[in-house]
Order: C-alpha cells, then structure tokens, then sequence
C-alpha cells in the first residue's frame, strides 16, 4: 500500500457547476500538494446510469479536465487519466468479481437509495450492481491509501477493505512465500538481521512496539520493490502477502454550496452557477434568485435565515459583510439587490482566475489530449504492474 497515494475521481455527465468546485475540486487542489495524487475521468462509472444516452459522456470529458485544469489542478504534480484508457481496471474489475459474494453488493446503502432515487431509469443491470465493485478496483488496482469521499461514502470504503481482506486470504499464500520474503529481507541490507528479529518478538512475545519497528524498516527500505515489500508486510505478520492492500476514507466536509432555490446545488434542480458562467449570466442569476417572502416591499424587514441568498454568503461573505447583511435586512436599510450584489461581486471574483487558466485550453484543445495520454499512461504503469501480481496470484500468469 502506498499510504500517501490517494484515488479520486469524477463522472463525465455534464458541465461542472460551483457545487462540484466546493465539494470536491477545491479539496484536490490543496490535496495534491501533500499526496501523491491520481485523478479519474470515471467514464465508465457514467454508463452504469447513463448507457441509454452515451452522447453526453465523450463530450464531457474534456471540459471535465478544462474545469480541472482552471481550478488549479496541475498535471505535472497530480496525474489525470481517462479510466477507460487503463484497461487494468476493467480486468481487476473481473477478476474481484468472481469472488466478491453477492450479498456484499446488495447491502450497500446506496444501491437501493439510488434505485429509489432514479426510479425512472432501467436500472435493472449487473453494471449498476456491480458499480461498488468497479469502485473497489478502481481504489485497489493503484494500491491507494487514502480515498477522499463523504460519509455516505464510507460504505463504499468498507466494501473496499472486505474484497482485499478476501483476495488475499485466498491468493495471498504464494507457494514459494516463504523462500521469497526471506529472499528479500536480504535486500534490506544491514537492517534484515534486525528486521527478523523484531517479527520474532512480535510473532512470539506480541510486541506491538516490535511490530511498529520492523514496518518502519520496510517503509525506509530504499532497496525494495513494491512486490518485495508487500510480501515483507505479510510475513512480519505470517499473514502471507498482502497483494491487495486495505485504503483508509479520508473524511471531507460535505459540500455548503447551496443552489439558487437554497436547495443543494444540483444539476437536476436546475439550480446551478457553472464553474465557467459568464459574469453577466452569474449577476442575472443571482439578481434572479428568490428571498425572504416576508419582504414584499422595499420597506418590509426581513430574516436573512429565511433567505437562499443568506446561504451564499455564508460561502462568500466576511463577517463585516454578512454583519451588514444582518442589519440591513432586519431593518430594511438594504434592499435584495443591494444584499445580492457581494455574492455576485465574490463569485465573479472567484471564476475570474478559472478563465485565465481555461483560456489556452481552450485555444488549444490539444493541451488537453496530451495531458491525458500522458497521465493514462503514468496510471498504466502502476496498474499492470499490481495486475501481474493479481494474475500470479489467480493463476492467470501474465
């Protein structure tokens, strides 16, 4: 497991508004500047809902990464890649799939909220089923550590852990593990003598500080393979080799972008701002939105909690605004064009760097096809090589 990695990706179903800026993108930026980061356009994730209109997908996808891109996500220090394009995660896809137990997909909470939710939709298939699953490959196939999601997520993470925990209590025993583990101990040089010693003191005396020791000899380790270390997990623990390795949620907050109704900002409410929204088109929105209904007339007080337009600016505002916001709603000393006019003033403030940034991208839409071939390819590199040891691992060969 590569602890500081972490896995996160999105659906190409349409334009990104600024519920997906505050509740996902955001926190990539600042993620990946301490995580060694692999972002997924999950195309193939879209068609478990939307393989009865598949127009939408090809053409999302690069202004998915153009929005990406304009918040400040940098291919040079984070990769990006299409998930179909690394045909790993199909594989290992099947490969769970013939010893995931059904019961484990049916339980997840969000199965049956979303067939509830998107009850006008044929969601009859192993595709929509098995989408957990699809996840869990996804997470696996990079040996991730760290996966940034909600707390309905959570279940989607454990599901994760309970597949690995599987496989490896079912491939994980090499039939030369033995020798191999302690083929590599001798990799680790002048540490090995100690490293054996501690597993020792661990596996015979239960020495949990001994254990510690012994996996921060492995994690110093400049001498081993991904393959070699992960074997050296196992054995420290006679556990046999951890081929799968168990990632960890790393909570986020949910996201406090509210819509323009003061609803959660959602595309199937029709209530969004898009991350690139023309000024003009941002004022009109907003200048648009609904408020207090107490506040008939110009003179009428009002309540700014009772208010959509309150909730933005608890996103946008400081607090000597939204202190002049209280009283002069309260008092009818501002009317709800006058409140309206920071939020516009702080999300066209917000978007502006997003243009700057969208800008040659857009000149030149061949930026893009070059970022993700590059990063497909660097995401690739990682995949197979966790592939050959899952097909060793079966029996497959590779």
């Amino acid at each position: 497991m590569s602890a500081n990695r972490i896995l996160s990706g999105m659906r190409p179903t349409g334009s990104l508004h600024l519920g997906h800026y505050h509740g996902v993108i955001k926190n990539w930026v600042e993620l990946q500047h301490h995580h060694e980061c692999f972002f997924m356009v999950a195309d193939w994730h879209a068609l478990t809902t939307n393989f009865d209109d598949v127009s939408i997908i090809g053409k999302s996808i690069n202004e998915m990464v153009i929005d990406w891109l304009a918040s400040g996500v940098d291919p040079e220090t984070a990769t990006i890649f299409v998930q179909s394009k690394v045909p790993q995660h199909a594989e290992l896809h099947l490969a769970l799939s013939m010893v995931t137990p059904l019961g484990w997909l049916e339980r997840v909470p969000t199965y049956k909220d979303q067939l509830e939710k998107l009850s006008h939709k044929d969601l009859t298939t192993y595709g929509f089923l098995g989408y957990p699953l699809l996840q869990a490959a996804d997470i696996l196939v990079y040996k991730a550590g760290l996966v940034p999601v909600g707390e309905d997520q959570v279940p989607h993470i454990e599901l994760t852990r309970e597949v690995a925990r599987r496989f490896n209590h079912m491939f994980g025993r090499e039939p030369n593990f033995e020798e191999l583990a302690r083929a590599a101990v001798k990799k680790i040089g002048k540490a090995g003598k100690l490293f054996e010693q501690l597993r020792n003191r661990y596996l015979q005396d239960g020495e949990v500080e001994a254990l510690a020791q012994a996996r921060d000899i492995l994690a110093a380790s400049q001498n081993l393979g991904s393959a070699d270390r992960e074997r050296l997990y196992g054995w420290l623990e006679n556990k046999g080799k951890s081929i799968l390795s168990e990632c960890e949620a790393k909570l986020t907050a949910a996201s406090k972008m509210p819509g323009l109704d003061g609803q959660k900002m959602s595309k199937s409410y029709g209530n969004t701002i898009t991350m690139r929204e023309a000024p003009e088109t941002v004022s009109k929105k907003i200048r648009g939105m609904p408020t207090d209904p107490a506040r008939v007339r110009r003179t009428d007080p009002g309540t700014p909690s009772k208010c959509p337009v309150w909730q933005l600016h608890e996103v946008y505002s400081d607090g000597a605004t939204k202190e002049w916001v209280k009283a002069g709603c309260t008092s009818a000393g501002i009317g709800c064009l006058d409140c309206k006019q920071p939020v516009i003033d702080a999300v066209v403030r917000e978007q502006q760097p997003m243009f700057e940034r969208a800008e040659k991208y857009l000149a030149n839409p061949k930026l893009v096809t070059e970022i993700l071939a590059d990063g497909n390819a660097r995401a690739e590199k990682v995949a197979r090589e966790t592939m050959g040891e899952v097909r060793a691992a079966m029996g497959l060969g590779y």
